[in-house]
């Protein structure tokens, strides 16, 4: 018999999961971003060139967005809890191996693929399945406050680990880093749990009487979920949307990630400004940016999608043709004025281009955003290694800087060009399948003993079924945004 505690009675528990993934998934993105103070440090101490030592960063980028369409399947095989805490270990070991490090390939292991794996199990992907999971009432808040933390972690953290690199050495800032990942460990372990139903209660805003959600069936849905999420990459690759949203979101990791986040401190530092200082400047972006994502995700219920993208890239893209010009000694107002600018939209291209994934492609969104995200991660791994060799060849980053506006103004007019369902065309409901190639709505999705199958491809062959087990994440959210209703 299986007990249910009523909604109203205290604080739910659902509040606590998030309490403690938002400590998880601020510390990784904290974690992930350390090597960008430690860029000048490694290069004054072992001489290595920044071409180099970007390389690592580049690695720790790359992974960190393309275990993510993956890491969904791990924690259906193994549980949240589990998943994050192996993952928390992962970067201790990785942050605190390089104390004894003395060659670039050691750099490469720990933080390129040691750090990138374990943080990028914690990334948005985590958020995502928790909120799906633990929360029906106020998902897509918990949503926005989780994704701002995975934006703001990488940056509140950097003052700290400046101030420690260049009063104690890099070799304290690593080690900070590692106690830090082994501390939130026992938090995950004793208060996260993998589904309301472990500990007698419901989803948040569930209806206490209806049955939990179905289960997968031991060593089944791992597989299935990797196969999923090959079999929806292969499906939206065959459409135009897919590759503008996934062309603009990696020019965003290159303009935020690869450049700002890796480059900005040595890059300020090179025109005289202490490294401290460049931090607490980017610790101001992370500050702003919890408003942006917050407004950008209110916005995104009200205004078209595409017209956000393409402001947000836009006015980005100026910005950072302006940047070269404002680096100096100290921060004056012009550069506080660039990073308020900046910080509020760091992050702001989030919430509307998860709404275009689920407006275009329907139960099938929230994977393919997954894949969106990847490529977001792969621009930024891609940034960091130009930029530092852009530095090395030419000593100064300004280079770096135009390219990237100028790639961030490609993306507005990339991110306008995605065609939208027209009104009226919902009528498939909330059972309708992905959109045609131009983001024109599909066919309905098919069940299991449905012989429907998706729209044709570009090149007019027959797509694949779209075959949903039970239980499948159809939730409230998604099926209002096929009907053109605001996501709750």
């Amino acid at each position: 018999m299986r007990t249910t505690l009523q909604p109203g009675r205290g604080l739910h528990r659902a509040w606590i999961v998030a309490a403690v993934a938002f400590v998880a998934i601020l510390g990784a993105a904290g974690f992930r971003a350390t090597p960008g103070v430690l860029i000048t440090p490694l290069q004054e101490e072992f001489g290595w060139s920044r071409g180099t030592i970007s390389l690592a960063v580049s690695v720790n980028l790359m992974l960190y967005g393309l275990i993510a369409p993956f890491a969904a399947a791990l924690m259906d095989r193994f549980g949240m809890r589990r998943v994050v805490t192996y993952a928390l270990l992962l970067v201790a070991a990785g942050s605190g191996l390089t104390i004894w490090m003395d060659a670039p390939w050691q750099l490469l292991m720990c933080w390129g693929v040691m750090v990138g794996l374990g943080t990028g199990s914690m990334a948005l992907v985590f958020a995502a399945t928790l909120t799906e999971r633990w929360f029906v009432r106020h998902r897509g808040l918990v949503t926005g406050v989780l994704t701002a933390a995975g934006a703001t972690g990488q940056l509140v953290f950097l003052p700290l680990l400046a101030h420690l690199a260049e009063g104690s050495g890099w070799r304290t800032a690593a080690l900070t880093v590692a106690l830090c990942a082994l501390v939130v460990v026992p938090l995950v372990w004793f208060l996260l749990r993998d589904r309301p139903e472990d500990v007698g209660t419901t989803a948040l805003g569930a209806d206490p009487a209806a049955p939990p959600p179905a289960r997968p069936a031991p060593g089944t849905r791992p597989g299935n979920a990797a196969s999923r999420a090959l079999g929806v990459l292969r499906s939206a690759a065959r459409t135009r949307p897919f590759w503008l949203l996934a062309g603009g979101f990696a020019i965003c990791g290159m303009s935020t990630n690869g450049l700002v986040g890796t480059h900005f401190i040595p890059a300020a530092h090179d025109h005289g400004m202490a490294q401290p200082v460049a931090a607490g400047l980017l610790a101001l972006i992370g500050i702003f940016d919890v408003v942006g994502t917050v407004a950008s995700g209110w916005l995104s219920d009200r205004i078209d999608s595409r017209l956000l993208l393409g402001a947000y890239y836009g006015l980005r893209g100026l910005s950072l043709l302006a940047l070269p010009s404002l680096f100096g000694d100290s921060a004056e107002p012009s550069m506080l004025v660039f990073i308020v600018f900046y910080g509020l939209d760091w992050v702001a291209t989030v919430p509307p281009t998860v709404a275009l994934c689920r407006q275009i492609y329907g139960p099938d969104g929230g994977v393919v955003f997954g894949w969106v995200f990847a490529s977001h991660q792969i621009g930024a791994a891609v940034a960091a290694t130009a930029a530092g060799i852009t530095r090395d060849q030419f000593g100064a980053y300004d280079l770096a800087w135009y390219a990237a506006g100028a790639l961030c103004l490609a993306a507005a007019v990339m991110s306008l060009a995605i065609a939208r369902r027209r009104s009226g065309d919902h009528a498939g409901g909330p059972d309708a399948g992905p959109g045609d190639p131009e983001g024109r709505p599909g066919g309905p999705v098919v069940r299991p003993g449905d012989a429907s199958v998706r729209p044709d491809g570009p090149d007019g062959r027959p797509g694949d079924p779209v075959v949903r087990s039970a239980g499948h994440p159809d939730d409230v959210g998604e099926h209002a945004a096929l009907r053109g209703e605001p996501l709750r």
